[in-house]
């Protein structure tokens, strides 16, 4: 089993522990405030498992139908997700509006806090562990899960610091004034997620400042050759995928064009890691000199 399917069960089991925890304090108190805490966890889970089965697909070999692989899977994974985050944030929004109109104290609060309080400090700890090795795997799947995560770490904290301040002040709607927040807050969140992760799937272009890093190491490697322009990348999940046009001099042959290309090939792995490179030689009366100019 590798490191993300490792991470991806080890979510979650996560998620079905807070869950158990915010339940059993959502049943102490009957707070709505915590109610929609819980149901934000319920996506937890249900996003943990839709996680596991997009990696397993992505980790697929490219197959006859697929050229290119299954890595887009992550992608469909984290845009279920957005949508299941916008769903909760629309329950909890009901919840806390039947509240509203007919408020209640919360029972045993403060054993409801201290409960919360230990999801939210595991939950803390695991979705940074999740985003920190997401990135380093380059794995949408993980990012996207330890982003929602965190999501709900802040959604806990302001439940917790609100739901305290309902026994003390006395004021019964703070508390579904609180649940009202949260949905906001996990729609905002749920929106990021969607916009990502479409962006993703319709081939956005990638960062600029990625790209340019692309381009120097394009000019670096590529000595032999003139000029490299119409450099176009894209991602899907741990990989990339680059093409350009490679301008060398007319009279230089093809064996020579070739060991450019595998040596600007093995740069860009060795920065990149995973990638598929997709390099077309042109003689010099095609340079735009627009490109990159080789070092």
């Amino acid at each position: 089993m590798t490191a993300i399917m490792k991470a991806a069960w080890g979510s979650l089991a996560v998620s079905i522990m807070v869950l158990a925890l915010k339940a059993a304090a959502y049943w102490l108190t009957g707070s709505v405030a915590l109610l929609s805490d819980a149901l934000e966890t319920v996506i937890n889970v249900v996003a943990a498992l839709g996680a596991l089965v997009a990696l397993r697909l992505s980790a697929l070999p490219p197959d006859a139908n697929h050229l290119y692989g299954h890595s887009k899977a992550e992608y469909l994974s984290a845009l279920a997700e957005g949508v299941l985050v916008l769903v909760t944030s629309l329950l909890i929004a009901r919840e806390a509006w039947a509240s509203w109109q007919h408020p209640h104290a919360p029972e045993t609060p403060f054993l409801g806090i201290g409960l919360n309080a230990g999801a939210g400090a595991i939950n803390l700890i695991w979705g940074l562990l999740l985003i920190r090795n997401g990135r380093r795997w380059k794995s949408p799947a993980l990012i996207a899960g330890g982003r929602h995560i965190m999501t709900d770490v802040w959604t806990t904290g302001a439940v917790l610091v609100g739901f305290a301040l309902v026994p003390l002040t006395g004021y019964l709607r703070l508390d579904p004034l609180i649940a009202g927040f949260v949905a906001l807050n996990i729609l905002w969140t749920g929106y990021g997620m969607l916009r990502d992760s479409m962006g993703a799937l319709m081939d956005e272009v990638a960062d600029p400042e990625a790209v340019a890093e692309l381009r120097k190491i394009i000019s670096a490697s590529a000595a032999g050759a003139i000029e490299a322009h119409d450099l176009r990348t894209r991602t899907a999940g741990a990989t990339t995928f680059i093409e350009f046009d490679l301008v060398v001099p007319g009279t230089m042959t093809v064996q020579d064009a070739h060991a450019i290309c595998d040596r600007v090939e093995d740069a860009l792995r060795a920065h990149l890691g995973n990638a598929v490179i997709n390099i077309h030689v042109e003689p010099e009366r095609e340079a735009k000199q627009t490109g990159v100019p080789v070092l």
